[in-house]
């Protein structure tokens, strides 16, 4: 088997630019699966059908998508799939902001966005509430000849989504490099401990006495933290590293079974094509297609 050969675009948005949009109508998807160091909001309509890729992601998106990518180092693409549509739109706005603790948008007024943005990293994905609620500024972006008030009418867009409800990441933080962050210590430390030893058997009250709880205590402090129960944690961690070797390496799929800290094979198998709808080995297949460099 082919090393994946990891794709890198090397975008239009060159030294001072602030924004790239490019608003087209098309018949099909045929841009391979890529990166690229620029952030990326890529709006797709009337295409149901289409299979979204992004990380570990794997989804078929319906009439209408928005998602926000701020991470360099997350692969993503738009496949066609079983799409039919003859009058499919795509509006991509490729931009950079400094996310950075003393940057501008680190002011108060921007705080929902740097948050938004920072989450991004992982693929973030609107709802149709909020896609309905930017419509308006994303269908007329392009059309803005005036450089300040296409920047402007962007910036809306972005404040616009990071006061909506629902937004979903896409890949996991393990796949995408993403470190843990919470705003409780207790979790963090928990968190910061499972990334380190994911590997290995993981007991409930080893983590309870990391956080200094009792066993049935933290179970509950946990979920309402993170929404789901430590062993669905640590598999969906496990998944994301084992994801991400796939990509990588040429490890073997029973090496990368037991490096994730799965003890038996079959088991992996079916809880990744479960979680993931495919094999691993499809998961595979479909990363090593051709990809290109722009």
């Amino acid at each position: 088997m082919e090393e994946s050969r990891v794709i890198h675009e090397i975008t239009p948005l060159m030294g001072k630019d602030s924004l790239y949009i490019a608003d087209r109508r098309k018949k099909e998807f045929t841009y391979p699966i890529h990166n690229h160091e620029v952030f990326e909001l890529n709006f797709v309509e009337h295409a149901p059908g289409v299979r979204r890729i992004v990380g570990d992601s794997n989804e078929i998106i319906d009439e209408f998508d928005l998602v926000l990518i701020t991470s360099p180092d997350l692969e993503h693409v738009w496949e066609q799939n079983t799409c039919t549509s003859e009058d499919i739109r795509e509006v991509t706005v490729q931009f950079y902001f400094d996310l950075s603790e003393d940057s501008f948008l680190s002011h108060n007024p921007f705080n929902s966005m740097r948050k938004m943005m920072l989450e991004a990293r992982k693929g973030l994905s609107f709802p149709l509430e909020a896609i309905m609620r930017v419509y308006h500024l994303i269908d007329t972006l392009s059309s803005v000849k005036d450089g300040f008030y296409a920047v402007t009418q962007f910036m809306t867009i972005l404040y616009e989504l990071s006061k909506c409800d629902g937004a979903r990441t896409l890949a996991t933080s393990s796949y995408a490099k993403v470190e843990a962050g919470s705003d409780s210590r207790r979790i963090l430390k928990v968190k910061n401990y499972i990334s380190q030893n994911y590997m290995d058997e993981i007991r409930l009250a080893t983590m309870a006495g990391i956080a200094g709880m009792s066993p049935s205590a933290f179970s509950r402090f946990f979920k309402l933290h993170t929404g789901r129960n430590l062993s669905e944690y640590i598999i969906d961690l496990r998944l994301g590293f084992a994801s991400r070797m796939l990509v990588d390496t040429s490890k073997s799929i029973a090496e990368i079974s037991y490096a994730c800290g799965f003890n038996n094979l079959s088991n992996f198998n079916r809880i990744f094509k479960k979680k993931k709808n495919c094999s691993p080995s499809e998961f595979r297949e479909n990363y090593h297609k051709t990809r290109i460099i722009v």
